[in-house]
């Protein structure tokens, strides 16, 4: 059986196929917003209407990829976080979609959220599948994300620490729109930074597993005006990023010894962040851009597990 994942996100918008009975994704597709230069994001009616706009396309694209008459069951982002009171406009546009197509098709549909979604597509890229029954700890890191959780499985979720201001994806983005670069700024962001041959000395503020970044954004404007170049600028936005990452893993895992740590989200796909936190913690797992980054296949990869069991709830939010 195949199925079928929508997500519509602030960034993107993006659909997956996943097959349950090889356990491989067989494809997916994945379009950015577009973003007028010097903005940071997009009004969400405007967002709605960009996803209508792209996903009949999408949907037109998947088919050519897939053999989408054996669909059996389809997911789909309803929301951002499994929390009380978490709500986004933009979602609307893929519950639309995945509600019409099932419909049509008299197929059931899984109702999940973003976060359930990354978290699920990391999980599987880390290549053991026991992680998905058993205790791991998971960071999630995005534009609208800076969250430390304990995935009992990715339909049990608790947080455990979050920043208490600024997000990571936020910082990342409004430097690399300062700097010129297209929103969302993450990819250019990462790889002007990795230009840099001279060290930095991060600073990172950090209380057990709370976080606070906001202080992030006034640094490197202050580095900006000292004459500092942009490449050391954006090195040293990630490596802060890094070490507020690798400080709140370690009082994690003071709290919860032995358990896997895994990196979801946009932000976890820089190659920067990666090397700086597995250099001094390398049992950290980081995922492929693909499977990190804004896109539906977690949330195929639930729908397929949910409908394969029988349990249309089993996913829930």
């Amino acid at each position: 059986m195949l199925s079928l994942g929508f997500d519509t996100s602030n960034y993107a918008t993006s659909l997956a196929v996943f097959d349950t009975e090889t356990g491989e994704v067989v494809c997916d597709t994945k379009q950015l917003l577009p973003v007028e230069p010097g903005q940071l994001g997009l009004r969400q009616s405007e967002v709605l209407f960009r996803h209508t706009a792209a996903l009949p396309a999408l949907l037109s694209r998947l088919a050519g990829r897939a053999d989408l008459t054996r669909i059996g069951a389809v997911g789909v982002s309803a929301r951002p976080r499994p929390a009380e009171g978490s709500y986004m406009p933009c979602f609307l546009a893929g519950l639309s979609a995945a509600h019409a197509f099932a419909a049509a098709r008299g197929l059931p549909v899984i109702e999940t959220t973003h976060q359930q979604g990354h978290i699920a597509a990391a999980l599987y890229a880390a290549g053991k599948p026991e992680l998905f029954s058993a205790p791991v700890l998971v960071f999630h890191i995005s534009g609208g994300t800076t969250d430390l959780i304990l995935c009992d499985t990715p339909a049990r979720l608790t947080l455990l620490g979050s920043s208490g201001d600024l997000y990571a994806g936020q910082a990342v983005d409004r430097l690399g729109v300062r700097l010129g670069f297209g929103f969302p700024a993450g990819p250019a962001v990462s790889a002007l930074a990795a230009e840099c041959g001279e060290p930095v000395t991060p600073k990172a503020s950090v209380r057990g597993m709370q976080c606070s970044l906001s202080g992030l954004e006034n640094q490197c404007d202050a580095l900006l005006r000292q004459g500092k170049s942009p490449a050391l600028v954006c090195k040293y936005c990630l490596c802060c990023i890094a070490e507020t990452l690798l400080r709140m893993t370690r009082a994690a895992l003071k709290a919860h010894p032995g358990l896997p740590v895994v990196c979801a989200g946009g932000v976890m796909s820089s190659d920067v962040i990666r090397e700086y936190v597995q250099a001094r913690l390398p049992s950290v797992h980081f995922v492929p851009g693909r499977f990190s980054g804004d896109n539906a296949i977690g949330v195929a990869i639930l729908a397929g597990m949910t409908a394969q069991r029988g349990g249309v709830r089993a996913w829930l939010m």
